[in-house]
């Protein structure tokens, strides 16, 4: 068993550093999410080029990341893991999407890494009632079914990350959505796609408006009111698009739309 210590020696360094800031007052210190002080943004940035031996303005580039989880240990994890990366600095960390807001609000961070724990009826009216723009929201969780996946997407999460990815791609979902751009692991869609072997050429003209709803989200009823069909029509040719597609699922359906537009980057 590896002792906090073994995993994360940087922060018995942080933690004595805090209690100096503590004591000898240093200005330009503020408190975080879980009661310890330390140096603002900009301040910690040009910090930490000094001290890798580069200028303050070549480490400023880094991208910055604020986390929004349930669990502080996950926090400390990927504040250890950014530490290896010189273009992504951790920002902050905090267990509530409410602060996560206004840390964002104040610091405008490239991206905010969001634990799916939190709920995902509670995160979609996050995002409808605090969008942040200018800032990527990149939904982690254990576990993402392919209609969560699109819920987040439509409501403008910019990732989509399963906690138990690789750290190549937890590092390439953060560069990618900094950079702007969607990102998603290939592992969220069933394994049910046949892609190459029927292309989208292969469906008629109906079934391209009919895919072309789904993907916005639109349900069969909505579909056959906006085409001027049955409802039992719309239902025969989306079973004629799973067949040609190889896609289950109009959630699949919406998802590999996104994929093929080029909205989504995904690993293979």
């Amino acid at each position: 068993m590896f002792s906090m210590a073994e995993l994360f020696p940087e922060n018995q360094t942080a933690k004595a550093d805090n209690v100096n800031f503590k004591n000898g007052n240093a200005p330009g210190v503020s408190a975080n999410a879980y009661g310890s002080e330390q140096l603002s943004s900009s301040e910690r940035v040009s910090a930490r080029g000094a001290a890798r031996g580069g200028s303050s303005v070549e480490t400023a580039q880094a991208m910055t990341v604020l986390i929004c989880d349930t669990q502080p240990v996950t926090i400390e994890g990927v504040r250890a893991l950014l530490e290896s990366c010189g273009d992504l600095q951790f920002l902050e960390g905090t267990d509530s999407l409410s602060q996560a807001a206004e840390i964002t609000r104040q610091h405008s961070p490239e991206v905010l890494m969001v634990d799916k724990a939190f709920g995902v009826q509670a995160i979609l009216e996050w995002l409808a009632a605090c969008p942040v723009s200018e800032t990527a929201i990149v939904v982690w969780g254990i576990s993402i079914t392919e209609a969560e996946a699109l819920r987040f997407l439509q409501a403008g999460a910019r990732g989509i990350l399963r906690k138990t990815a690789e750290v190549a791609s937890v590092v390439a979902c953060l560069r990618s959505v900094a950079g702007g751009r969607s990102w998603m692991e290939d592992c969220v869609f069933r394994e049910t796609s046949r892609g190459d072997r029927y292309p989208r050429t292969e469906l008629t003209a109906r079934e391209q408006q009919v895919l072309e709803l789904v993907e916005q989200g639109c349900k069969n009823k909505e579909i056959a009111q906006e085409l001027g069909i049955r409802p039992g029509t719309v239902k025969i040719h989306l079973k004629h698009i799973f067949e040609k597609t190889g896609v289950r699922g109009r959630y699949g359906l919406a998802l590999n739309g996104w994929r093929e537009r080029g909205s989504l980057s995904m690993p293979m």
